[in-house]
């Protein structure tokens, strides 16, 4: 058998970088062997960095988002509009939201999208911490903001199902993106306008 070439700490190095979603191997092995560049110091900070994020960032107690506080700073901005809630898979989309710049709501995040197929059921969703959030009173609507995909159709139809009789109103993003296409990689100007028009559900 014929050895490897690569020293075994930076073969698994590139292993655990190529764990990261959209990294394959050939750029986890170019991560891997740029950070053997690094001085001592650089290389302590980015392990630094990791376990930081690890340990210290966990979901806001409001909105579900990523935070280092309890609550988010978005939750916790008195200028923001409470009544208006946003719903969305992820973290990563409110940050497409945000740099619209247009959007003066709040969110919430269900941390995944309905997925049988793939063992993801309801229950595994922050779908009964937006619902007690209604139940607390004071939102008036409730945007679906899933992306234009089988499992984000599914997923807004079976939330606003749930939620409508609570007697909020509940909209759907009207999408000027391709089916199947992602709001993490829309631009400023298409999420707007899905935004501007809106449609109910």
């Amino acid at each position: 058998m014929r050895a490897s070439g690569t020293a075994l700490p930076l073969k698994i190095l590139a292993e655990q970088f190529a764990r990261l979603p959209g990294i394959g191997m050939k750029s986890a092995q170019r991560i891997a062997y740029s950070m053997m560049s690094y001085t001592d110091e650089e290389a302590e900070a980015f392990a630094k960095a990791i376990l930081d994020a690890h340990y210290n960032v966990k979901q806001c107690a409001v909105c579900q988002n990523l935070t280092d506080g309890e609550v988010c700073p978005i939750c916790a901005d008195i200028g923001r509009d409470k009544s208006v809630v946003c719903v969305v898979e992820a973290p990563r989309d409110i940050a497409a939201f945000e740099r619209s710049n247009e959007y003066n709501g709040v969110y919430h995040v269900l941390h995944g999208l309905i997925a049988p197929l793939d063992g993801i059921t309801p229950d595994k969703l922050r779908i009964k911490e937006l619902v007690d959030r209604i139940g607390k009173g004071g939102i008036s609507e409730v945007i679906m903001a899933t992306n234009p995909t089988a499992e984000g159709d599914a997923t807004a139809l079976y939330i606003s199902r749930l939620i409508k009789p609570l007697g909020v109103k509940v909209t759907r993003l009207a999408f000027g993106l391709p089916i199947g296409g992602s709001l993490e990689y829309a631009d400023e100007v298409t999420l707007y306008k899905a935004l501007e028009n809106r449609n109910e559900i």
